[in-house]
This record gives structure tokens, sequence and C-alpha cells, in this order.
């Protein structure tokens, strides 16, 4: 195999694989990325083993542990304390704590009358004197056309109940 052929294969695998182990820590499920991105490290050190010999192939496993350890360790610092534990994507494990002293302000929707515009499963929209709002049932579905009561607020949509 011609050498730069070989050194691009080496670095494709090297850098393809630790990038999708660190991703796999991101993404729920299966663990298809994480397996694919060790399969990959695996080839780019048996590579380096035949081009270069077995004491390259060592230093190539220890690279590969140090980096994907580094990255990993930067990825959990960033979740705990960085940009990406403001990201809507990393779950929460914590209560959110209530304000007895400054309840939230009622909603201006609360106690008025609307009918439903889409199917509420439990979530969906609602309209009120002709304007289109986000809504949801506390868990029972209402067909289209369906008289509904605004009974409060949760989060960014309105919490509805059938007439």
């Amino acid at each position: 195999m011609d050498p730069v052929v070989g050194n691009i294969i080496l670095i494709i695998c090297f850098v393809v694989g630790s990038g999708l182990i660190v991703l796999e820590a991101f993404m729920p499920g299966f663990g298809a990325a994480g397996i694919s991105g060790l399969i990959l490290e695996i080839v780019g050190i048996v590579f380096t083993g035949r081009m270069y010999g077995p004491r390259w192939a060592v230093i190539a496993t220890l690279l590969v542990i140090l980096l994907v350890g580094l990255a990993v360790f930067l990825s959990y610092r960033s979740i705990r304390n960085g940009r990406l534990s403001r990201s809507p994507l990393v779950l929460k494990d914590t209560e959110a704590v209530v304000d007895t002293e400054n309840p939230p302000a009622e909603s201006p929707w609360a106690g008025q009358e609307g009918t439903v515009a889409t199917p509420l499963r439990p979530a969906g929209f609602i309209e009120i004197g002709g304007t289109r709002l986000t809504a949801a049932t506390s868990g029972e579905f209402l067909e289209k056309g369906a008289a509904v009561v605004v009974v409060g607020t949760e989060g960014d949509h309105l919490v509805v109940r059938r007439k």
C-alpha cells in the first residue's frame, strides 16, 4: 500500500473514530456511534501496527485513549459548567424551585372559552377570539371543534379542559 494512502486511512480512522466515541456520550439510544467509533479506532491501530510495527501501534493506542479521555472530560465539564449546561439538549435532574413570595402572574387567557383548532392529544392548538394558541389537556384527548375553557398555564402553553 502506498504510504500516503495508508497515512490518510490512519488519520481518517482515528479522527472519525474519536468523534463518534465522543458523539456517543450525547446521543441516547442503541450505541451505534460508539461501536462504530471503537471499530474505527481498532482498525486504525491495526493499520498502524502493520505499517510501522508494534511499537507505534502501542503508542497509537495510548494516544487514542488519552485523546478520547480528554474529549470526554472536556465534554463532561462543559455539560456541568460551560456552554452545554445552558443547552436545552442536556436534561437537568433537579426540581424547579417554587417562589412562594412572588407567584407567577395569572394568564390573561385564564377562564376564557375557545374551541379546539387541532386535535388535542393531549397537546395541540386552540382558538380564542380568532387567536391561535398552543394548549394541552391534563391527559384527555379532545377532538377538533370541541369547546374548551382555559384553566391555567404550564410553561409556554395553556392548560385547558372540556367545557
